[in-house]
């Protein structure tokens, strides 16, 4: 008897558990970089990065994390980043 997987980008169960400890693990990520370099987090965007279940968008978050000034900075040049006037 041989298992059959159809991962990736079948949208899966064992896909989507993947993708969303993967989302998970980077999100602690993102956490852990603010934390060390000294940068406060607040409470609503720490509830954005760890409520994100996209990997591809929380690895990108973690990359910025390396380099921002303020944690809102994460987030400019994403889709929840507010329109600024």
């Amino acid at each position: 008897m041989s298992f059959v997987n159809y991962f990736p980008g079948r949208g899966t169960l064992l896909e989507r558990t993947f993708n969303e400890g993967t989302a998970t693990g980077e999100a602690k990520g993102v956490l852990s970089v603010l934390k060390v370099r000294g940068i406060p987090v607040p409470d609503h965007i720490r509830e954005q990065i760890t409520s994100c279940l996209d990997p591809v968008r929380v690895s990108g978050w973690l990359d910025r994390a390396e380099t921002v000034e303020r944690a809102e900075d994460l987030f400019t040049d994403t889709p929840e980043a507010p329109e600024t006037a």
